[in-house]
């Protein structure tokens, strides 16, 4: 099922998401609306946040950029060790519309369970270690935002509440 992906400013977005006691049905079902969502707004991830649901879980494909990469779901992902450094022009489908230039570890080494309950460790680069760094942030209530000037930060911040503003128009007018 594709959920509504909450647009930042909004508060849900600013809390840390809880750790999984156990990947069952509705965190796999979970999952699934994760991986669903993420597709149909053409992303390459997307946290449980993002929908409202506080819990320490993450979905990524970066395999339209990255063809040797494949879809991962991650639950309550760790990350081990960060290496080297990247710039990379960030987006986020809570932020639409926007990217600006975030230094994120240009390798990253994260630990998480599969949609088994199976602990995984990858080593990830490129695009992969950037989005496993912005998904985890939005786990800890951190947006790619809150790593840029505070000027940049601010201009956003107005073209999303007016952004939020007209979707809220648009779902009370009545039909034409």
């Amino acid at each position: 099922m594709v959920r509504e992906i909450l647009i930042w400013p909004d508060p849900v977005l600013k809390k840390k998401a809880s750790p999984v006691a156990k990947v069952d049905d509705s965190i796999r079902g979970l999952i699934d609306d994760l991986f669903e969502t993420m597709y149909a707004a053409d992303g390459v991830g997307l946290a449980a946040p993002q929908v409202g649901v506080l819990k320490n879980v993450i979905v990524l494909d970066t395999s339209p950029r990255q063809p040797e990469a494949r879809p991962v779901a991650m639950v309550n992902p760790v990350i081990l060790s960060l290496e080297g450094a990247i710039t990379y022009s960030e987006g986020c489908l809570s932020i639409p519309g926007e990217a600006e230039d975030v230094d994120r570890a240009a390798i990253v080494t994260v630990e998480y369970l599969d949609a088994d309950g199976q602990s995984q460790t990858l080593r990830a680069e490129g695009l992969l270690a950037v989005a496993v760094q912005h998904e985890t942030d939005h786990l800890k209530g951190t947006v790619f935002v809150d790593h840029i000037s505070s000027l940049k930060r601010e201009l956003i911040r107005k073209r999303m509440k007016r952004l939020k503003a007209e979707r809220a128009e648009q779902r009370e007018a009545p039909p034409a």
